[in-house]
């Protein structure tokens, strides 16, 4: 009988039990490797460094700034028809972005709107890298003609109309800009670009200035924005306090199945890595183009636009010294494997940020899985990426594995 015992644990050998041990013969194992462990902690939240300050905008972390630059944020008369704001495509509620294919200011983008929530980490800002800080992000919008379709002197009006003292408690004395043109700037608007080229280099960079400060209280409310912890976060808590039936009671089995091929098979890691699930760097990966809206080349014209940024972190607008600016010297700015490179954004709160991809190309998760899963090639440049044959049950337990990464967005009020 003790023998046939011992021969009945043999055939079953190895057994999952609820708690996330494996019982092995008698001994207890642990569900995750040392490796997979050192990769789902670096995945954490708590792995999220403090946040460095940005050389290039010495008011990053000055809390009237940020409160002037939350105004601006979202005053819609900052706009060349007084309906749009930044708060406009960026919607607190929908985790400060808009959930359509294209953004929609004055006019249609050709572009999916970014999420801006914990971007201040990021050294490269919208989907191509054009710019690269959150300042000079936020000044890209309002001189689009599809965005926000003002201009410089129109915004230096507004400042100085309805938030001068809040602008000078700030950033000292605002210029004399009375007799300036109300609509003038370097614009795709032929008048304002016009009356822009009539004014003298002393006014357009007293003008510029307080622009460029605009965008840096933008910045400064903007660096508030973070992700809050998520059911993932808590799973890795919980199993590095060795609380392995807590931890078992906060993803199902079918989410760590998921988690499992998120750093395993799916290979996701290579993209989406670090506690805000991105690398902040670029990558084709064969995403279709969108037949109605011209080629978009992705990073290979990012990287000559912030090279050539009036705004970027060696400007003359920048508070930074050159030695502070290392990855725009040090960038790759060209190369035929910048083609179609685009972003990878953070996949925390991914679940309720549809449609996907930098143009709305995919509606659900999905179909964004099952393009990594086929690997088609990419319509134009070298896609990264290789077939992965994941099975239906495959897709659906990574899909029941991102919704772990939803929670709270801290945007904290000053």
């Amino acid at each position: 009988m003790k023998s046939r015992v011992l021969i009945g644990l043999a055939v079953v050998g190895v057994i999952l039990v609820g708690a996330g041990i494996v019982v092995m013969f008698g001994q207890s194992q642990p569900l995750w490797s040392d490796d997979e462990m050192a990769m789902l902690r670096s995945l954490s939240i708590d792995s999220l460094p403090a946040l460095p300050p940005d050389p290039s905008n010495r008011y990053g972390d000055d809390p009237a700034a940020a409160r002037l630059g939350e105004k601006l944020f979202f005053d819609v008369r900052f706009s060349s028809n007084g309906q749009v704001s930044c708060g406009t495509c960026h919607k607190p509620e929908l985790d400060f972005q808009d959930g359509t294919p294209l953004g929609h200011g004055v006019s249609t983008t050709q572009r999916r709107t970014m999420s801006i929530v914990g971007t201040a980490y990021s050294p490269w800002l919208f989907w191509d890298g054009r710019k690269d800080s959150q300042w000079a992000q936020a000044l890209g919008p309002l001189e689009s003609a599809v965005e926000h379709g003002g201009n410089r002197t129109f915004y230096a009006h507004l400042v100085d109309q309805f938030y001068r003292a809040d602008y000078e408690a700030i950033f000292g004395p605002m210029p004399n800009i009375s007799l300036l043109p109300l609509n003038a700037g370097p614009v795709a608007d032929p008048d304002a670009k016009a009356a822009w080229e009539t004014m003298t280099s002393e006014d357009q960079e007293a003008v510029t200035r307080i622009y460029a400060n605009m965008g840096k209280a933008i910045a400064a409310y903007e660096r508030l924005i973070m992700p809050g912890q998520a059911r993932f976060d808590a799973y890795v808590q919980a199993l590095n306090a060795s609380k392995t039936d807590q931890a078992a009671s906060i993803l199902t089995s079918d989410e760590q199945a998921g988690l499992r091929l998120f750093i395993g098979k799916a290979n996701c890691t290579q993209c989406h890595n670090g506690p805000l699930f991105t690398d902040n760097h670029f990558h084709n990966t064969g995403v279709p183009s969108v037949a109605t809206l011209p080629e978009d080349t992705g990073r290979a014209q990012g990287a000559l636009q912030v090279q050539h940024d009036e705004f970027n972190c060696l400007s003359q607008y920048s508070d930074a010294k050159p030695e502070d600016c290392a990855e725009l010297q040090y960038m790759i700015a060209e190369g035929d494997e910048l083609i179609r490179q685009f972003k990878p954004p953070s996949l925390r709160n991914v679940v309720g940020r549809g449609p996907y991809m930098h143009a709305g190309q995919f509606t659900t998760l999905e179909e964004v899985i099952a393009h990594y899963s086929t690997a088609p090639a990419a319509p134009v440049g070298h896609s990264e990426i290789h077939p992965l044959n994941l099975s239906q049950e495959e897709i659906w337990q990574l899909i029941a594995f991102l919704g772990t990464l939803s929670g709270p967005v801290n945007a904290e009020q000053q």
